[in-house]
């Protein structure tokens, strides 16, 4: 079958990655993709909030699979789009992705579906907010109730920068911290059935030991060593398949990637937030682990035929990704810096180690950073030591002038 990917992050180089190696995918197209993507797939622009513009690239290059992997297009109804076009599409209504385009209705859903979650209040007046932000208590977080790229969300001791951040979106979700660790759990559903991927860790704030800001991700791992062995079949009966069946009950229902980001506290799971696609840097490290072809699984959630679709298998490796970002990041990165090093991944730790490109591009010749998170370096190794060990590695060959990664992802699991 010939795929159609849209976007051009690390998400969807790791998407490109596994689609390549897929033997039932005769050819791979990436739109608009990146400099990385480039090397296993055939590039073209697209403007991908555009629907009609999408669904006309998917039918002029014959698609048999389009694959939508940000959540801006999702919200803006493109995989609507290339539905009505006749095209199967990997991704969920823009109706549907609102679990992810607004927090306050992935709320109503959860209170609908009896799904676990912090306790809440939606806020749009300074009155509200300062109600919320008294009636929780510090640690305080807020979140803006719309898509703002990974760092909408605010988790502070300072009273006066949760105001701050509160006040500054037109609405806003306040709610109580959840204690304990955090947990990444993917499902590809067609919206009846669901089925669970391999759970992940990734780390968001910048810097090392969960200091500075919130970012999109530093750094990931997979499998998770201290997490209870039940954990992904308890998730699947209380949050992921009520939600599913929930959304389909108020006839919006969902097809795709349903991403659970999830605290493990005292009190049991609690459902922190839903995403409505795979989730960057944690599919980077959940992709190196799956065996079964991707082509396959995306078609039969694409089709509606999950319930006859194999169970997947997995890699007993495990993986890690650490994040290299730009100068600056998450504030105003500097980009257009030449990156070095790639080829001497490539030819010294490869298969073992590799990269995939986020904010990159190509210029005249070379390849340079074009946004915040530059590169992910990704390895696969018997436990998480050997694969931490390979992926810092491979990091070490590349050179960005004034880059920053996290030098301790994976570590404390490492150990356990």
């Amino acid at each position: 079958m010939k795929v159609l990917v849209i976007g051009g992050g690390a998400r969807e180089h790791a998407l490109c990655r596994s689609l390549s190696l897929d033997p039932d995918v005769t050819a791979l197209y990436c739109a608009p993709g990146n400099a990385g993507i480039a090397e296993v797939a055939e590039l073209h622009p697209v403007d991908a909030l555009d629907g009609d513009a999408v669904a006309r690239l998917a039918a002029e290059l014959g698609a048999g699979l389009v694959v939508v992997g940000p959540e801006a297009p999702l919200v803006a109804g493109v995989a609507d789009a290339v539905r009505a076009a006749g095209i199967p599409c990997f991704g969920p209504s823009g109706e549907a992705a609102r679990l992810e385009g607004s927090k306050a209705f992935a709320k109503d859903v959860m209170a609908g579906a009896g799904v676990p979650t912090a306790r809440s209040y939606v806020c749009t007046t300074p009155a509200e907010i300062d109600k919320a932000l008294d009636a929780f208590g510090a640690p305080y977080v807020v979140k803006d109730d719309g898509l703002a790229a990974g760092k909408g969300v605010v988790v502070t001791e300072d009273v006066d920068v949760a105001r701050a951040h509160a006040q500054a979106c037109d609405r806003v979700v306040i709610e109580e911290f959840l204690d304990g660790p955090e947990v990444s759990l993917f499902a590809i559903t067609d919206g009846v059935t669901v089925v669970p991927l391999q759970p992940a860790q990734d780390f968001k704030r910048a810097l090392d030991g969960d200091e500075g800001p919130n970012t999109g991700g530093m750094g990931a791992y997979s499998p998770l060593p201290w997490a209870d062995p039940r954990l992904v079949d308890e998730v699947l009966a209380t949050v992921l398949q009520p939600t599913v069946d929930e959304l389909r009950r108020r006839g919006t229902p969902f097809s795709g990637l349903l991403y659970a980001g999830l605290a493990i506290t005292s009190r049991g799971v609690r459902v922190i937030e839903f995403n409505a696609r795979f989730g960057d840097p944690e599919t980077q490290v959940v992709l190196a682990r799956l065996k079964t072809p991707l082509a396959g699984v995306l078609l039969a959630s694409a089709n509606g035929t999950l319930d006859t679709f194999p169970p997947l298998a997995w890699r007993d490796d495990a993986a890690v990704t650490v994040v290299i970002a730009s100068h600056n990041y998450p504030g105003t990165p500097r980009t257009g810096d030449p990156i070095e090093g790639l080829a001497d991944v490539a030819a010294q730790d490869g298969p073992d180690a590799y990269v995939l490109h986020a904010g990159t591009r190509a210029e005249d010749g070379a390849v340079v950073s074009a946004g915040g998170r530059v590169l992910s370096v990704t390895a696969t190794g018997k436990d998480l030591t050997a694969a931490r060990e390979r992926a810092y590695t491979a990091l070490g060959r590349i050179r960005l002038d004034g880059s920053q990664h996290r030098t301790d992802i994976a570590l404390k699991a490492s150990r356990s």
